[in-house]
């Protein structure tokens, strides 16, 4: 695999991330925001769930949407890099 992973370690790092969730229920729908429908669902989950951030390569789709609901938009790279301080 490009990332240098076994498939089974993908599989181990998927199963982590998925424990480490937390199920959002959709209390508000904030439809039309984006310009790409089908990431409208993603912000919602991220306004409904109080997320600070949103990691995505999609950054110019979000726009200024997200910071408009208190949540920065990040690239994988800087998301990461914040982790690692």
């Amino acid at each position: 695999m490009e990332a240098g992973l076994s498939i089974r370690q993908v599989e181990i790092f998927l199963d982590a991330i998925v424990a480490m969730g937390e199920p959002v229920e959709t209390h508000f729908l904030w439809r039309p925001q984006l310009r790409d429908p089908n990431d409208e669902m993603v912000l919602e989950a991220a306004v409904n769930g109080r997320a600070d951030a949103l990691v995505t390569f999609n950054v110019r789709d979000y726009g200024t949407a997200a910071t408009r609901f208190g949540a920065e938009i990040l690239l994988p790279s800087e998301a990461i890099a914040r982790l690692e301080r």
